[in-house]
C-alpha cells in the first residue's frame, strides 16, 4: 500500500459531528481533500452551508447537515437523511468550567447531555448501519486531555470524555467482527474560538510553555491529519486505541536544568 493509498478516502461519505469551527471544520476539510464525500454536521446551518460550499469550489465533494447532538430526535433525522456513512467523527461538545459544587443540576445534565450521550446515541444509528451494510467502518471519537488525565474545574466534561475512552474500547473489541476500528483522538491544549480567551491570559500562557514540551499551543490542522490517518485504509488493524495530539504534555516533562 502507497502512502497516497494509506490516507485516501477516495469512494467513502465521512459524517463529521461538531464541523462548524475549530478541530471539526479543520478535519472536515482534509477529509474532504482526502477525496471524501463529505457531509458537515453540526446546528449552524448558514455556516456549514458557507464552509461546505467553499470546498465545493475547490472542486471537493461536500454537503451541509443539521445535527444538534442534544437532541435525540435530531440525531435520528440527521441519520436518516444522511447517506450510508463509511466514516464518522463526534467532534460535538460544550465545556463549563467551574468548582465541583457549585455545578447546578440543569448544568450538569446539559454537559453530559451534549458530551456523553449525544454522541453515544449517534454512534450507536450509524454503527448500526455499518453493521447492517456490511462493508466495514471507520468511527473516531473526540476526547480530551481528561479522557486520561485530572485537570481541575472540570468534572462534568471530564466524566463525559473519560467515558468516551472506555466507549471507544470496548466498541473497538465488540464490532471488531465487523471490521469496524473505532478509535479516539486525545487533543491537548488546542487554540480555537471556544479556548482563545483562556489562553490570552498571560498566567495560563506561562504555565502551558512550561509543562508542553514542544512549548507552544497546538492548531485545530494538527488534529486533523490524524483523523484522516485513522479514517482511511492505512489504519485497518488500529481499533481501540486513544491518541493524544498534545505536544508531549500526557507523557513527557521538561525542566530547565542543563548537564554541566
Amino acid at each position: 500500500m502507497s502512502a497516497a493509498s494509506a490516507h485516501s478516502l477516495e469512494g467513502r461519505t465521512a459524517l463529521i459531528a461538531g464541523a462548524s469551527r475549530g478541530i471539526g471544520l479543520a478535519i472536515a476539510r482534509e477529509m474532504a481533500r482526502a477525496g471524501a464525500d463529505t457531509i458537515l454536521a453540526a446546528r449552524s446551518m448558514d455556516r456549514l452551508e458557507a464552509e461546505a460550499a467553499r470546498l465545493r469550489e475547490e472542486g471537493l465533494k461536500a454537503e451541509a447537515l443539521r445535527l444538534d447532538i442534544s437532541d435525540p430526535a435530531s440525531i435520528e433525522a440527521a441519520v436518516r437523511a444522511a447517506p450510508a456513512v463509511d466514516v464518522l467523527v463526534v467532534v460535538s461538545g460544550i465545556n463549563l468550567r467551574k468548582p465541583f459544587l457549585e455545578y447546578t443540576r440543569e448544568e450538569y445534565e446539559a454537559l453530559l447531555r451534549t458530551n456523553l450521550d449525544g454522541p453515544v446515541e449517534l454512534v450507536r444509528a450509524v454503527g448500526r448501519g455499518m453493521i447492517e451494510r456490511g462493508r466495514g467502518g471507520k468511527i473516531i471519537l473526540i476526547g480530551s486531555m481528561t479522557t486520561i488525565l485530572g485537570l481541575p474545574y472540570l468534572v462534568p466534561y471530564a466524566l463525559a470524555k473519560s467515558a468516551l475512552g472506555g466507549l471507544t474500547r470496548v466498541l473497538a473489541a465488540e464490532w471488531a467482527q465487523y471490521n469496524i476500528q473505532v478509535n479516539a483522538i486525545l487533543p491537548g491544549f488546542i487554540l480555537t474560538d471556544l479556548t482563545r480567551a483562556m489562553w490570552e491570559k498571560p498566567e495560563m500562557l506561562a504555565w502551558m510553555r512550561s509543562v508542553v514540551p514542544a512549548g507552544r499551543l497546538g492548531r485545530p490542522e494538527e488534529i486533523a491529519p490524524l483523523a484522516v490517518f485513522l479514517a482511511g485504509p492505512g489504519s485497518s488493524y488500529i481499533t481501540g486505541q486513544l491518541i493524544a495530539v498534545d505536544g508531549g504534555y500526557s507523557t513527557c516533562s521538561v525542566w530547565p536544568l542543563k548537564p554541566a
